[in-house]
């Protein structure tokens, strides 16, 4: 796991700004290779108060729940965007993902944490949890 904090905080307040900011997250080297799960944890303003990554391997990456909501506690983060590619090219999200996503927003209510979006990233379409009704 990487994390970082955001220098000067990128605001991911909407669909577009929150898939051009992982657009350039997952463009880093060796990211088409291997699944990889980015967090950012947003303040009340949309604000991202610190980034994180997860790297998985060829066909799937582990959502670390208990670390997403321990950071977010941690944060006092209003909500969390996650975003992962998939090396395959195919952006639609696997039952898994959905599985995954749905767990993490049931454990996130717990503690007013809102899961705002998860976008999933293929060769050149990004799929949105949110827009599909999945969240």
């Amino acid at each position: 796991m990487r994390i970082q904090r955001a220098e000067s905080p990128a605001r991911l307040n909407g669909h577009e700004a929150a898939r051009r900011f992982f657009a350039q997250c997952l463009s880093e080297p060796g990211a088409s290779t291997q699944e990889r799960l980015w967090v950012a944890h947003l303040d009340q303003e949309a604000r991202c108060m610190q980034l994180s990554s997860h790297d998985g391997g060829v066909g799937e990456v582990e959502m670390p729940v208990r670390d997403i909501i321990r950071d977010a506690a941690r944060l006092g983060s209003a909500g969390v965007v996650l975003a992962h590619n998939h090396p395959s090219g195919d952006a639609r999200p696997s039952e898994a993902d959905c599985r995954a996503t749905r767990r993490l927003a049931l454990a996130a209510e717990a503690i007013d944490l809102m899961v705002v979006d998860h976008l999933i990233f293929g060769d050149s379409d990004c799929t949105s949890l949110r827009r599909m009704g999945l969240l």
